[in-house]
């Protein structure tokens, strides 16, 4: 084996081949850090995602990995262990819904259903945080941020079991603060409404329009929130924010405080 390259500080990004995971990996390098990109089944993404970071100076790491597969999740940690020796960040931004369904509709989910979305939303995050905190110990002020959701408080959502899985990562959140302290710093973003192509794909753009506009009536701020948006909270929270730990933070434009 190798000896691990001389490296900037490490971020971990899961589920980075797109969306939210894609804008924070591209910001962390941005900003002077290597990155490890991790996708389930978007490569070409993921590829897409690494070459913008390098073009910013980053070194890059591509890792697929189901977070919902321990064993995977503990590859993935050799891997970044093997390139770069330490992480200093873990962003779990990795998460699914099984299928948009409304709350009032009781027989449109099933087990497998919260069983799915609970496997990666929950355990993966849980398990990518298991795998990796033995990399960050020994980082200057190591962070993990986990990508809740607004959701998550307020029991709304893509689905019943998408918000039940979200409020149980606020859960695991509070949790692994208190488990990993005072080596790890590990807090959440909770996002209202983000616009991005998973929303407008799950909505179709008519509807998202619709619920834009509704959502952006209420928020003290008139807006709704973007991938770019949460990429930043999520470098304040992992790089910044030192003296914090075991926070749910609310990213909605005062949605929350609206009419």
């Amino acid at each position: 084996m190798s000896a691990p390259e001389k490296s900037k500080p490490v971020c971990i990004v899961t589920g980075s081949s797109s969306g939210i995971g894609a804008a924070t990996a591209l910001l962390f390098a941005q900003r002077g850090w290597d990155v490890a990109i991790n996708y389930a089944s978007h490569a070409e993404g993921a590829e897409r995602v690494a070459a913008a970071c390098r073009e910013a100076g980053a070194g890059t790491l591509v890792v697929r990995a189901d977070v919902g597969e321990d064993a995977q999740c503990r590859a993935l940690a050799d891997q970044v262990k093997q390139r770069w020796g330490r992480a200093d960040a873990l962003v779990n931004s990795a998460g699914i819904t099984t299928k948009f369904a409304d709350l009032k509709d009781l027989e449109a989910l099933g087990a497998e259903d919260f069983a799915a979305i609970y496997r990666v939303n929950v355990i993966g995050t849980f398990q990518m945080c298991r795998a990796v905190a033995p990399l960050m110990r020994n980082a200057p002020s190591p962070g993990i941020v986990n990508i809740s959701s607004m959701g998550g408080r307020m029991g709304t959502g893509s689905s019943i079991a998408y918000a039940a899985s979200k409020g149980a990562v606020n859960t695991l959140t509070l949790s692994l603060a208190r488990a990993l302290a005072p080596a790890i710093r590990v807090n959440a973003i909770l996002p209202g409404m983000v616009d991005g192509q998973w929303l407008r794909k799950g909505l179709g753009e008519t509807v998202f329009q619709e619920r834009r506009k509704r959502y952006e009536a209420r928020a003290l701020l008139a807006t709704v929130v973007t991938p770019e948006d949460v990429a930043r909270a999520a470098w304040s929270l992992a790089v910044d924010a030192t003296k914090q730990t075991g926070q749910l933070v609310d990213l909605e434009g005062g949605f929350l405080l609206g009419a």
